[in-house]
């Protein structure tokens, strides 16, 4: 932390909530720091805690000691994350289930849980595939609506029609390079689109009135109780977030400030800001994960593990920011989703969850690992090792050096695991696209490659 006020800090921001790592002023969010915790907390306290049919619908004093909450009991417990209540989900609605991540979580979901409804709202942008979903079409349980999350009659709409209980929300704008040149489209489409989002949930589960909810049919199983926690919106965030760490730093946790560094990760910040201030001032049951970076199937080739297996398999020339020793934490996606089932399922309303792969790997060790799998599963035809084909290139403008994530409360209080490891998962999303290049080939189309070049410039 920098020790001079900046144009971020706190006294300046209404984004930013009450922490000791952060102000010792009220923010706008927040105007009684007793309501919130006895912690310091980026977003929270850290307490322990499909039918095959498409429709087109700076150096502070430290902060004052928190005084009694003024509020009563009842209200109180709108404003504080509640203890961990067992969901059952039965009709779950997918934001961005099309994409990479969402995609997975459909296979994912609709395997394990195959008598629950599943509704995807896409909007099919860039990285948006409906072929990520051909496997899952034919399930009884499934739907696929080809639509906008920021079209809010659309979403109460199919919050009602399909009775959903359980939002898990991945639609977003989310390449850091795409954030850079155009971040017009995050605003839109992370922070505004989210918040179309809450206002439908707010509407349909919260705002009922009595009459309505006694003559529904499902207000006997308090599915849409503004008392009960038996309705979930679950927004899946980033831990870019949290900004860059130093070698030496700790791993983000939940309680790390936030200090997103890109248009990118700020919009993410605005968006986790705007789901957790639905549950403090209305009382929406919320929940956020921060994961760390995703590899496996179905992931658009403009991320760097796809984008060197299809590189090698052209013969074209390896990419790498910079130095090539900026370093991430990488998950396995397949972990990811068994994550988000553990934060629904069990999760504590009210919180945020770290999701982790416990893998720290620099970029040049990545695309290492990458040619010496390539090596083995596709030798190149002249018998040149593929990692003759590196090129560093210009590093990105604001490239975060370090992220890391500390998983140790999903851990301990949903008992949270990765169980690939990167050597696992890496081999396996290899064979993945070794496998599946029409696939690849399929979506590498229209600008695809002068948006390479325009990144990736020498």
């Amino acid at each position: 932390m920098t020790t001079q006020p900046s144009p971020l800090s706190p006294q300046s921001s209404v984004l930013t909530p009450q922490s000791s790592a952060l102000s010792t002023q009220p923010s706008v969010l927040n105007p009684q720091p007793s309501d919130l915790s006895t912690q310091p907390s980026a977003l929270s306290p850290p307490s322990s805690t499909l039918n095959p049919q498409t429709s087109d619908l700076s150096t502070q004093p430290s902060a004052p000691k928190p005084q009694p909450s003024v509020l009563s009991s009842s209200q109180s417990s709108v404003l504080k994350p509640q203890s961990s209540v067992l969901l059952t989900p039965h009709s779950l609605l997918i934001t961005g289930g099309a994409g990479f991540i969402g995609s997975n979580f459909v296979h994912y979901w609709i395997k394990k849980y195959q008598e629950d409804r599943v509704v995807i709202l896409d909007a099919l942008t860039y990285a948006g595939n409906p072929a990520n979903l051909e496997p899952v079409a034919n399930h009884p349980q499934y739907r696929f609506v080809h639509g906008d999350i920021r079209d809010y009659d659309l979403v109460v709409n199919l919050l009602q029609e399909e009775k959903i209980d359980t939002i898990v929300h991945f639609a977003a704008e989310s390449h850091v390079d795409r954030s850079i040149h155009g971040p017009d489209a995050f605003v839109d489409t992370n922070i505004i689109g989210t918040h179309t989002l809450l206002k439908a949930a707010k509407k349909v589960w919260l705002d009922r009135s009595s009459e309505e909810l006694e003559s529904s049919s499902i207000a006997q199983s308090s599915v849409l109780s503004p008392q009960s926690s038996l309705c979930r919106f679950h927004h899946v965030s980033t831990d870019e977030v949290y900004g860059s760490l130093g070698p030496d730093d700790p791993a983000f946790s939940e309680t790390t400030a936030y200090a997103p560094n890109s248009p990118y990760a700020a919009s993410k910040a605005g968006s986790d800001y705007l789901v957790r201030s639905y549950f403090k001032t209305y009382g929406l049951p919320m929940t956020i994960s921060n994961c760390s970076n995703n590899y496996g199937p179905y992931q658009f080739p403009e991320k760097l593990i796809p984008l060197l297996i299809l590189n090698c398999l052209a013969g074209e020339s390896l990419p790498i920011y910079g130095d090539g020793l900026n370093i991430r934490d990488w998950l396995h996606v397949d972990d990811h989703c068994r994550g988000i089932d553990l934060v629904l399922k069990k999760g504590t309303v009210g919180q945020t969850y770290n999701i982790g792969g416990n893998c720290e790997k620099t970029n040049m060790e990545v695309v290492e690992a990458i040619c010496r799998l390539m090596d083995e599963l596709s030798p190149n035809k002249d018998s040149a090792p593929y990692s003759s084909l590196i090129t560093h290139v210009k590093d990105r403008l604001g490239h975060d050096r370090r992220y890391a994530i500390d998983a140790n409360l999903i851990t301990s209080e949903l008992g949270y695991a990765p169980t690939e490891s990167f050597e696992t998962g890496l081999r396996k999303t290899v064979e993945w696209y070794l496998a599946n290049q029409d696939w690849c080939q399929n979506i590498m189309v229209g600008n695809y490659r002068e948006w390479i070049e325009k990144n990736y410039e020498k």
